[in-house]
């Protein structure tokens, strides 16, 4: 494989991936508005919980919570358009992908990723989240596959999915 097409690749992935995290987080706002509920502490528990085993502190009691609060959001987009880049090194050598079923993957494939290290530091259970819990998490990361899926698609180069014309990493 080329390596300019690996290069806009990646990089149409991270654009992709930016762009699925701002649905994901679009989504995820919607629905507190809709429904009134309170926004998660799970990303910020997890940063605290992350740094604390790394030995980094948040600082002061008057800040940590910000800090925290901060790095659980930084650390979701991070999430979101890592998963892009790998989307998009993935679709390097894998072609012909339907957004329809690549956007579902890369939901339920972000779900994981998400969700595994809340999981691993006893933050949640998802055995006892209910059917409301479970589509409160499973939508926005749908929306975030669909959209990540799709938007590779708009901007990926030819030769991954075939009619745009050819750019260049330069």
């Amino acid at each position: 494989m080329e390596g300019s097409t690996v290069c806009r690749n990646l990089a149409a992935g991270a654009l992709a991936g930016a762009a699925g995290t701002t649905a994901l987080y679009v989504v995820t706002y919607l629905d507190q508005v809709v429904r009134g509920r309170s926004p998660s502490g799970l990303p910020a528990r997890t940063a605290e919980e992350l740094a604390g085993k790394a030995g980094i502190g948040f600082g002061d009691e008057e800040r940590a919570p910000n800090r925290e609060e901060a790095a659980g959001a930084l650390l979701g987009i991070l999430t979101g358009v890592g998963l892009g880049v790998a989307y998009g090194l993935l679709r390097t050598g894998v072609r012909d992908v339907p957004e329809p079923a690549a956007g579902v993957g890369l939901g339920l494939a972000v779900t994981a990723v998400a969700n595994t290290p809340m999981i691993a530091l006893g933050l949640t259970d998802p055995r006892t989240w209910g059917a409301v819990g479970w589509l409160s998490d499973l939508v926005p990361h749908l929306a975030y596959g669909l959209v990540t899926a799709y938007g590779f698609h708009m901007t990926a180069p030819t030769g991954t999915r075939g009619t745009r014309r050819r750019r260049t990493c330069r």
